[in-house]
């Protein structure tokens, strides 16, 4: 299209940099990805992102406005910073804006993966009906961006949203984080894997079992949603319990804002239908009288491609807001 804007989207995770370059419209029109590296310490991540984005510039004929990065950890996007984020040894703070722009010589915009999610399915993904709205994403950790009146919410720091971290009781399973209880405790990746693995020792008739050929360690979510798929009734039992979890974090978040709209995100997301149920029941079941007949549990739209997209997304909003 003739008017059609492009940025660069990057999205920084644990494994991989996905980058691709998308239209005003949210469509992505050319991506690449490398690995992070972050084994060998944030210098290396750097070079890789760098090295990445030098790659994808140079083959197409595309005019960004600009660079927009998604990326895990504490990031304040006003002062461009990515602290601490999670398993990248001897990462403090770094400035990721600041080399970025130096280096390219063009806007950059950074914020919290999830924020970014958020921002992208505002603009282009089943947000785009809804004025506010709180996304959470399930993967490896637990997400969380919250958009109000069409506006990013991110606190005094920037770290606003973390949904992952309410805690659902105080007095049960430890967090990475260091707190007990967060919700992430229960339905990240490596801790949902880590209960069903103990939990199968009383569900030897599982279908999951059969799926795996009895080798619990080739155990993932997407072969708990095949078992469910299939009718297993433990399978059934795992996703109805992570949306319960799930369910008691939001109905948290909806009685704080009176917010009405949840979108879920994520690779778990996949579990479909029956955890969209599960946590659309425990959020009315614990949410004020006035909200009980309102609440609204949505899919992301974006799915495999929200990284990117989001992270893109940063720059066309903060373009209509300046």
């Amino acid at each position: 299209m003739k008017n059609e804007k492009y940025a660069l989207g990057v999205d920084i995770g644990g494994t991989n940099i996905k980058l691709g370059i998308v239209s005003s419209s949210g469509k992505i029109v050319f991506k690449t990805m490398l690995p992070t590296n972050r084994r060998d310490g944030p210098d290396e991540v750097i070079s890789q992102l760098k090295k990445g984005i030098k790659s994808i510039l140079g083959k197409k004929k595309y005019k960004i406005k600009g660079i927009g990065i998604g990326a895990a950890g504490s990031v304040s996007s006003k002062d461009g910073t990515v602290s601490n984020p999670p398993n990248v040894p001897g990462w403090k703070v770094v400035n990721i804006v600041k080399i970025i722009k130096e280096e390219f010589n063009v806007s950059v915009f950074i914020d919290n993966d999830a924020n970014a999610a958020a921002i992208g399915e505002m603009l282009y993904g089943v947000g785009k009906n809804y004025s506010s709205f709180a996304l959470i994403t399930l993967g490896t950790g637990v997400g969380g961006g919250l958009i109000l009146n069409n506006k990013i919410f991110q606190g005094i720091t920037g770290a606003a949203g973390e949904i992952g971290h309410i805690s659902i009781d105080h007095n049960g399973r430890k967090c990475n984080c260091g707190a007990h209880g967060c919700v992430e405790a229960y339905v990240g990746n490596h801790y949902l894997i880590d209960i069903v693995k103990k939990e199968l020792l009383d569900h030897k008739d599982s279908k999951i079992l059969e799926l795996i050929n009895y080798n619990t360690d080739l155990l993932t979510p997407i072969i708990i949603n095949q078992a469910s798929e299939a009718d297993d009734k433990y399978a059934n039992d795992v996703i109805e319990k992570v949306g319960y979890y799930v369910g008691c974090a939001l109905s948290t978040v909806a009685n704080l804002l009176e917010m009405d709209t949840f979108i879920i995100g994520g690779g778990v997301s996949a579990f479909g239908r029956p955890l969209i149920d599960s946590i659309k029941m425990t959020i009315k079941k614990n949410v004020l009288k006035i909200l009980k007949n309102r609440i609204n549990v949505l899919q992301a739209q974006l799915k495999n491609d929200a990284g990117v997209i989001g992270a893109a997304s940063l720059i066309f909003y903060n373009s209509k807001l300046n």
